[in-house]
């Protein structure tokens, strides 16, 4: 698999504020990769250093295999870092024929995004008269003008309504199928769950997490519990080799397990030790509570 982008010790520092601190990942070709992290977390400042918008501070990156410069390999690059900006008194079909002059291909192209972004009907309707939704969608119609190689997103969804959401987040997973490399920006981890296939996490410009999203989530889950003596469970459950984190909320514990365990097994194991459980659910641990599980062991 050839690599798209690989960034190494990248870091940005505005003044006394680091934006972006010793970053490190690789992006590989036909994958759909999102950097996770709430606003402030260094998001767009990563995106924008590696488009040549934002200047470094230390650290390297490469596009491709390194072998050509950051000038020509953004030709091969499809990006939207801002609100899409079109002129409104224009059609469509008019402002990407002004695209494709800039980015010198011919307007063939034209019809083919358009039909892929689902605007082929409104062609020859003025931008101005377009929903957020529509405008976003011509935007990444304008951005797959030059056939890029990968695709970079910043806040995709940002503003939309669901139905405009659920339009966008389609047209992803469309691209990405046709084997276009994607790397998105988001705030949202339903966002990067149902949409990305890698994900990196950032928090104040620190990694804490860089690889699959399945693999991230594929821990072996966790259970809430209830019992008559909850003082009794919880010193069992602390000294069981299968549980790692255990909370206590509203009445339940939570018990997170660091090996595989079935909740036959758990269930006999308490009542072994004289404890009768009056609540027994197991479930798969998702990308929320394992990007919270990260962001607190950082603030600890």
């Amino acid at each position: 698999m050839s690599t798209i982008l690989t960034i190494n010790n990248l870091t940005k520092k505005f003044g006394y504020l680091t934006a972006v601190n010793d970053l490190s990942f690789t992006i590989e070709k036909g994958n759909v990769y999102g950097i996770l992290g709430p606003n402030g977390s260094g998001k767009s400042t990563t995106l924008g250093i590696v488009l040549n918008v934002v200047n470094k501070t230390s650290g390297d990156f490469q596009w491709f295999d390194g072998t050509v410069s950051t000038h020509e390999a953004l030709k091969k690059v499809g990006a939207i870092i801002e609100r899409p900006n079109f002129y409104p008194y224009m059609s469509a079909e008019q402002n990407l024929k002004l695209v494709c002059k800039i980015k010198e291909v011919p307007y063939d192209k034209i019809r083919e995004k358009l039909e892929l972004v689902g605007l082929l009907d409104r062609k020859d309707d003025k931008f101005r008269t377009y929903s957020l939704g529509m405008k976003q969608r011509l935007a990444i119609a304008s951005a797959l003008l030059n056939d890029p190689e990968i695709l970079i997103l910043d806040e995709p969804t940002n503003g939309l309504d669901p139905q405009g959401i659920h339009q966008i987040r389609s047209l992803i997973k469309e691209i990405a199928s046709r084997g276009t490399t994607i790397l998105l920006a988001s705030h949202l981890l339903d966002e990067v769950e149902k949409v990305c296939s890698h994900v990196v996490i950032l928090r104040k410009g620190k990694k804490l997490y860089s690889g699959r999203v399945d693999e991230m989530i594929a821990s072996h889950g966790y259970f809430v519990l209830q019992s008559n003596d909850q003082e009794k469970l919880i010193s069992l459950l602390e000294d069981h080799q299968a549980f790692g984190r255990i909370n206590r909320d509203n009445g339940l514990i939570t018990a997170f397990l660091n090996e595989p365990l079935e909740a036959s097994d758990l269930n006999k194991l308490v009542f072994e030790k004289g404890l009768v459980l009056s609540h027994l659910v197991k479930r798969k641990e998702s990308l929320e509570e394992q990007f919270l599980t990260l962001t607190e062991d950082q603030s600890n």
